[in-house]
């Protein structure tokens, strides 16, 4: 029997924030949603890509004078990728002698990606795990139902990251092999969570209400990142509070505070970030008045990630 392949664009070693425990997060590539603010914009696409660093480039021009039908120019004295021209691309990487291109990710077996996981077992024997992410994993539906069975049986701790625009009947397949599962609910109102992320959230909800009124919902914590001048709203989050308490009053949920080092990835993948100015992360008390919003919407286990 094949063992589905997955495009993963990083596993994250020592992480704190994705889960209880020291963990280890693996990315896999692809996401419905087209998220303004994306924090992670490479693994929108699940489809693997070549990438450029200017940093490591010496301006050998290797790259330009192997390649195929100009898919590498130097325009303005500066590399330039055409992707949408034919080109042996594995070739072109290979010929750069110090990794300035080099595609951003990895195709891994399940087996191959449970092996380089289980390297961190030590750590995860102290209360920690892995944690799938993206992107978002169930764009790989396939190999990450997979890998969750695969690591329910080697005795490790899962978490998984979900924005929850997948099909319900996915999120019902997975459910049993997540110990916990951090859920997005990052616009209520459907108008501008169509207009923020490229979808309409019926769909999101209803995942929601599907999982809060499971027998899994005490292993959800419901996530709302807080983008200013996006989602970052009283209203947003005291409607957010609402919606969540009414399906399930004893409902986890977490503000996260924006971070603003996502800017510097947009470079990589040749796109516009939200913002002209970055904003800062808000301040304690900003995210302590964000807070007592979901409480007046009826939220009463509310953390804070800062």
């Amino acid at each position: 029997m094949n063992q589905p392949k997955g495009n993963v664009f990083d596993i994250r070693r020592f992480s704190t924030h994705d889960g209880d425990g020291i963990r280890t997060t693996i990315f896999l590539k692809g996401c419905p949603l087209r998220c303004v603010w994306c924090q992670n914009p490479e693994g929108i696409d699940v489809r693997r890509h070549v990438v450029y660093f200017d940093t490591r480039c010496i301006g050998c021009l290797s790259c330009v004078h192997q390649c195929q039908n100009g898919a590498v120019s130097l325009e303005d004295g500066k590399i330039t990728l055409h992707r949408d021209i034919p080109n042996d691309w594995d070739a072109t990487i290979d010929t750069c002698p110090t990794g300035a291109l080099a595609y951003d990710c990895r195709q891994m077996t399940v087996e191959q990606a449970v092996n380089e996981l289980k390297r961190d077992l030590p750590f995860f024997r102290h209360g920690g795990g892995v944690t799938l992410s993206g992107g978002e994993p169930f764009s790989q539906q396939d190999f990450a139902l997979e890998l969750l069975k695969a690591l329910e049986k080697e005795g490790i701790h899962t978490a998984v990251e979900s924005a929850l625009c997948i099909p319900s009947s996915v999120l019902l397949q997975a459910l049993p092999f997540i110990d916990t599962l951090f859920a997005d609910c990052k616009v209520l109102d459907p108008e501008l969570h169509r207009r923020f992320t490229g979808v309409d959230n019926s769909l999101i909800r209803r995942n929601l209400s599907l999982v809060l009124q499971s027998a899994y919902r005490d292993r959800v914590v419901v996530r709302t990142p807080l983008i200013p001048e996006y989602t970052a709203t009283i209203e947003n989050v005291e409607a957010i509070g609402r919606f969540l308490s009414g399906l399930y009053p004893d409902v986890t949920y977490e503000l996260l505070n924006y971070n603003p080092l996502a800017e510097a990835k947009y470079k990589h993948v040749d796109w516009d970030y939200c913002f002209t100015q970055n904003p800062r992360k808000f301040s304690p008390q900003q995210m302590q008045d964000f807070a007592a919003a979901a409480r007046r919407g009826g939220v009463q286990n509310v953390l804070i990630e800062s």
